[in-house]
C-alpha cells in the first residue's frame, strides 16, 4: 500500500521544489556578481523555513504581510543590505553592530510616535537560536516597542511598482558596487511604497523629528545632495518626488559608479523641481522648490566626511559638539570610520552622542562600541 503525504506536507514540498528551480535560474542569470544570488537564495530559504516551520514566531516576517505595517507618511526606515549566507546554508542568527543598534534606537528614542521598520534584505532571519536570548544589541532596541524588525524581497517588494520590470533587466544583479546599490535601490523604493523617514545605518539622531513637515533631504556639499537622511509624504507632492525618483534611477542607473544611483537621484530630481543646479540658492529660497525643503549641511551632514575622524578625537570634542549643536542627525561615516573601535568611557563626540542618544544600545556594546 502506498504511502500517501498528508495534503498540507504535499504542498509544502511542491512549494520548496519550485523555490529550488527558481534559485537554480537566477544563479545561471546573475553569474557575472556572485553575490547576487545571497539575496535571493537567502529569501528562498527563508520561505521554505517558514514553511516548515508554519509560522514559527522566532523568524522574521516578510514586511508585506505582517502586522503592524508601515503607517505611510509616519515611519522611519533603516536598511540593511549586506548579505552573509551560511556555509551550511542555513538561516543565521540575527545581528546587528552597536552602532548600527544606536542608530535604530536613538531614531526610536527620540520619536515615539514614529514606528521604526528596519527592512533586512539579506538572508538573516532567525531572531534566536532554538530557545536561547537574541544577541544583547537585538534585545536592547527590540526593548522599544515602536521598532519592528522585518525581512524583505527584493523581488517581490518591487512587484506592483514601477520598478518590477526594470529590475528584472538584470543591471542591478552586476553592479561593481552591489551592496551599495541595493541599498539605494530600497531607499527610493521604500519611498514610493510608504513615504515616511528614510535614515541610513550609520547616523545617530540627536532630537525629535516628527513635526518637521514633510518633502525635505539635506545638503552635503555645495554641488550636491545627500541620500542619507530623506523624508517625502506618502501622497501628493511626495509622492511625486519618490515616483521621479525610481524615474531617475531608472534612466541614469550607472553600475560603474558608487554615488550615481543615491545622492545622484536626489540631486537631479531636486534640480529639476528647483530650477537651479545651485545648491545654496536651493536653501535660500524655499519657493522656488515648491515646498521641497533642502537644509544646509548643518541639520544632517554637520561634520564633511573627509572629516569623519572628528567625532572620534578626543581633542575635537568641542568643536563637534559646537559643529552640530543645531543637527537633527549625526552622520558618522561608516564606510571610513568601521573599523575604529571606541572604548566605553572615551573622550569624544561619537561616545557621547551613543551615551545620550542611544544609552540601552551603548551599554549593550561591551567593552568597545
Amino acid at each position: 500500500m502506498l504511502l500517501r503525504l498528508p495534503v498540507v506536507a504535499a504542498r509544502r514540498m511542491f512549494i520548496i521544489l519550485v523555490l529550488m528551480v527558481i534559485v537554480g535560474c537566477f544563479y545561471i542569470y546573475s553569474s557575472e556578481n556572485k553575490y547576487y544570488p545571497c539575496f535571493i537564495e537567502g529569501q528562498i530559504l527563508a520561505t521554505q523555513q517558514a514553511i516548515i516551520t508554519d509560522g514559527e514566531t522566532n523568524l522574521l516576517e516578510d514586511v508585506l504581510q505582517a502586522d503592524p505595517k508601515p503607517s505611510p507618511g509616519n515611519s522611519i526606515f533603516f536598511h540593511e543590505t549586506s548579505c552573509r549566507l551560511s556555509d551550511n546554508r542555513q538561516l543565521e542568527t540575527l545581528r546587528v553592530t552597536a552602532r548600527q543598534a544606536c542608530a535604530i534606537e536613538s531614531a526610536a528614542m527620540h520619536n515615539p510616535s514614529f514606528q521604526v521598520f528596519v527592512l533586512f534584505a539579506g538572508p538573516t532571519y532567525r531572531i534566536s537560536n532554538n530557545n536561547s536570548h537574541p544577541q544583547p544589541l537585538v534585545e536592547a532596541i527590540l526593548s522599544y516597542s515602536n521598532v519592528h524588525l522585518r525581512r524583505l524581497n527584493i523581488e517581490t517588494y518591487a512587484s506592483g511598482t514601477p520598478m518590477e520590470e526594470w529590475l528584472k533587466d538584470g543591471r542591478l544583479s552586476r553592479s561593481k558596487y552591489l551592496f551599495s546599490h541595493i541599498s539605494d535601490f530600497l531607499r527610493y523604493l521604500t519611498l514610493y511604497r510608504y513615504g515616511g523617514l528614510y535614515l541610513d545605518m550609520d547616523v545617530v539622531v540627536l532630537r525629535n523629528m516628527e513635526k518637521v513637515p514633510p518633502n525635505y533631504t539635506g545638503a552635503e556639499s555645495n554641488t550636491h545632495l545627500a541620500a542619507g537622511v530623506m523624508n517625502l509624504a506618502a501622497t501628493g507632492f511626495g509622492h511625486e518626488i519618490a515616483a521621479s525618483c525610481l524615474r531617475d534611477f531608472q534612466h541614469n542607473f550607472n553600475g560603474k559608479d558608487w554615488g550615481n544611483n543615491g545622492p545622484g537621484v536626489i540631486t537631479r530630481v531636486a534640480q529639476k523641481i528647483c530650477g537651479t543646479k545651485d545648491i545654496a540658492l536651493m536653501q535660500e529660497d524655499p519657493k522656488r522648490c515648491m515646498g521641497f525643503k533642502v537644509f544646509g549641511r548643518g541639520a544632517f551632514y554637520a561634520v564633511p566626511w573627509k572629516q569623519w575622524r572628528d567625532f572620534f578625537e578626543p581633542e575635537k570634542l568641542e568643536e563637534t559638539i559646537a559643529r552640530c549643536k543645531d543637527s537633527y542627525v549625526v552622520h558618522v561615516w561608516n564606510k571610513h570610520s568601521s573599523k575604529l573601535p571606541i572604548k566605553q568611557g572615551s573622550k569624544n563626540a561619537y561616545a557621547m552622542y551613543a551615551e545620550q542618544n542611544c544609552p540601552r544600545s551603548y551599554k549593550a556594546a561591551g567593552e568597545h562600541f
